[in-house]
């Protein structure tokens, strides 16, 4: 959490009560309060758009397989270094259907031509 550790955070908020003084401090944890739980809404109706725009078939842990933070980039040079090259396999069925990722990116790019932006790679 940005590197704030309890006893930090209660440290900030003894002297906020101290410089704030206590006949404002119910008014400004009533404000912070508020502020909470505008952004918990706001948060809460960005992932409602998110999922009707992606419509039904928007998976949760298609997104967690783009997650940054999963890769090491020692492993994916070790990796990509002791591949060896074999032939692609043909398929035997036809492929699945398009997951949302796809679409999402597809649809971004047809855009992106539209609009003669050039599509990142």
């Amino acid at each position: 959490m940005l590197g704030l550790s309890f006893e930090k955070l209660l440290v900030v908020a003894l002297i906020a009560a101290f410089i704030i003084g206590p006949d404002r401090l119910p008014l400004y944890a009533g404000r912070l309060a508020e502020l909470m739980r505008s952004l918990r809404g706001r948060t809460e109706a960005a992932k409602a758009r998110v999922k009707e725009e992606l419509g039904d078939d928007f998976d949760v842990a298609e997104w967690r397989q783009l997650d940054p933070r999963q890769y090491d980039p020692r492993r994916i040079i070790r990796e990509a270094l002791t591949e060896v090259d074999a032939p692609a396999p043909v398929p035997a069925e036809p492929p699945a259907a398009e997951s949302s990722i796809q679409r999402l990116i597809r649809t971004s790019r047809n855009r992106a031509e539209e609009e003669g932006v050039s599509p990142v790679r």
